[in-house]
């Protein structure tokens, strides 16, 4: 694993190298979506339908990412028994129509053959516009904790690696994708995807998984539990929670993705039970709309997420992380600073059962980790670090209910990624 990490190490340079070509182009905001489901797979529209969808409305970028599967071989489905149905086969035709739209009878089934990636890559793609990265959900399991990694920019199908507990099957699963990235040489990354989908993943696991370096603290899809419950963690907490722990060992923070995660493109029943296109993005900061500027950006940490509430500026300088919001009238921003400060107390406690067992959950902690550092009303929000912070992000929540979301009475929001701690107030000075 060595050998692999130092490959990994190499093609992550190259990768910035190639980036740092185009660093005379003025850095600019591309906005786009990791996570989308088609007919691939289990989503309910036809691939051109959806790139269609996200191009037509302003975004960048876009990773069609199905079930272990990647769109480039041939494949038919039944028209009728197909999860979109008549209904999305009838909007296919009326906006492609024919012979775009291939169709074959077989055995008295009328089946029509889905589009790889290569045959209608070209026909949406426009450089500075818009571009598409092949993608898989590598969709795993132990026991009943579901597992789920997904990879951008993948370019051979990765199975399911599987292993001997949640850890281990997250931790193969994000190997195999860093095995491919430094034998082929092409820049891809994996990120875990909502470890609250099943209640999967702990923070505890999330703060061991070597390799990896996103995950999502946000996921459009109706089941998936951000905000945790009684017994579970949220996302937002367990991300404070791996931080800390991950920073204390030395290893590099988690980076918090926003994704759509959507399946269902039709508006056939309530919101809050489907999971629809343009609810979660992130917003990455790159000189190019390449796959190696954009990446090489996002593991730079120069990016966001966010449900809504967009940001006109996010600086992570020496010691100081500030921000500043693309403000909409009538509609008040509370701006938090998080963070765990050294010397913090560790102490945590499992969650116990009715009857005291000990439940598989993200054990309870101090309201050291993730603490409050700071609240700021306003457009803008700006923190000092004093020295003694192991990381600091900001969250952004505004007072505009989510139209659209799966969770009613929701409202936007905005992640920051952490900014790492041990930097003292005057060497940021110096770093300006």
């Amino acid at each position: 694993m060595d050998r692999l990490l130092r490959r990994f190490t190499i093609a992550a340079l190259l990768s910035s190298a190639v980036a740092s070509l185009s660093s005379a182009e003025p850095l600019r905001w591309w906005k786009g979506n990791l996570h989308t489901h088609s007919l691939w797979s289990d989503g309910d529209d036809y691939p051109e339908m959806i790139c269609e969808w996200y191009r037509s409305r302003g975004y960048h970028f876009l990773a069609l990412s199905d079930h272990n599967i990647i769109a480039d071989h041939e494949r038919w489905i039944g028209i009728e028994k197909s999860s979109g149905g008549l209904l999305a086969f009838d909007k296919y035709v009326a906006h492609f129509g024919k012979p775009w739209v291939e169709e074959r009878e077989v055995d008295g089934n009328r089946q029509v053959r889905l589009k790889t990636l290569s045959d209608f890559q070209s026909r949406f793609e426009e450089p500075g516009r818009f571009l598409l990265f092949a993608a898989e959900e590598i969709t795993d399991g132990f026991l009943r904790a579901p597992v789920h990694v997904n990879v951008t920019n993948v370019r051979e199908l990765i199975k399911p690696q599987g292993g001997e507990s949640v850890l281990e099957v997250l931790q193969n699963n994000v190997n195999a994708v860093i095995e491919q990235r430094a034998r082929i040489g092409v820049p891809m990354f994996p990120h875990i995807n909502h470890p609250n989908f099943g209640w999967g993943i702990t923070a505890e696991e999330l703060a061991e998984v070597e390799h990896a370096q996103f995950f999502e603290v946000y996921n459009g899809h109706p089941s998936v539990n951000n905000e945790g419950d009684a017994t579970h963690a949220s996302v937002d907490r367990a991300w404070d929670i791996a931080l800390t722990q991950r920073m204390t060992r030395g290893l590099p923070p988690f980076f918090g993705l926003a994704t759509d995660d959507s399946h269902h493109y039709h508006e056939k029943g309530p919101v809050t039970k489907e999971s629809r296109p343009g609810r979660g993005w992130v917003m990455v900061r790159a000189a190019a709309l390449t796959p190696e500027a954009l990446i090489a950006a996002m593991e730079a940490g120069d990016f966001y997420a966010t449900s809504g509430v967009m940001l006109k500026e996010v600086r992570r300088e020496g010691a100081t992380l500030s921000l500043e919001i693309h403000a909409e009238r009538g509609v008040n921003y509370r701006t938090e600073f998080l963070g765990t400060r050294k010397g913090y107390d560790p102490a945590s406690e499992p969650v116990l059962s009715a009857s005291g067992q000990t439940l598989r959950a993200t054990r309870r902690y101090s309201s050291d980790i993730g603490a409050t550092l700071a609240t700021i009303e306003g457009a803008s929000a700006s923190y000092v670090l004093r020295g003694d912070e192991l990381y600091v992000r900001a969250r952004v929540t505004s007072s505009k209910v989510k139209i659209g979301s799966s969770v009613a009475g929701e409202f936007e929001r905005a992640w920051t990624q952490p900014l790492r701690g041990g930097v003292a107030p005057e060497e940021s000075a110096k770093s300006r």
